[in-house]
């Protein structure tokens, strides 16, 4: 069993709970322990992933928030910066899934975010499952 950190940028609340509630779902399928830390915003989710990860507690990570497009270029560097720091960590082998929606208004995060719809939060679980994996499997084999 692996203990998973899920960290959420706490904006949008009724999206970023049906978005946890799809990671969790995934998570606790597959028998992993599971907990939620809340942050500010989007750019605050890979500084606390970088934190957490440095106490050896977790073995992955599912980053959870919604970034949806305003009037000014604020936008662009949420969405960008905070992709760009997560897949930061994730090249530096931390297994995270960006679970972090970036769209254009509310109807398209209500499709993303609904465990019923397109599950994005139980993808973005997955995804952190499937790269814990990797990561075993490599350490395993040297």
């Amino acid at each position: 069993m692996a203990n998973f950190l899920i960290v959420e940028a706490r904006f949008y609340e009724d999206f970023n709970d049906m978005l946890i509630s799809g990671a969790k779902a995934a998570l606790e399928a597959a028998s992993h322990s599971v907990e939620v830390l809340t942050v500010p915003g989007a750019l605050e989710i890979p500084g606390a992933i970088a934190l957490a990860a440095e106490t050896g507690r977790y073995d992955g990570f599912v980053a959870i928030g919604v970034v949806i497009r305003g009037e000014t270029y604020h936008f662009e560097i949420v969405a960008g910066e905070s992709a760009r720091a997560i897949m930061a960590l994730t090249m530096d082998g931390i297994a995270i899934g960006n679970g972090i929606l970036t769209v254009e208004n509310s109807d398209q995060a209500l499709v993303r975010a609904d465990p019923a719809q397109k599950n994005k939060g139980g993808e973005a679980a997955k995804a952190a499952l499937a790269l814990l994996d990797l990561q075993m499997r490599f350490a395993a084999a040297s």
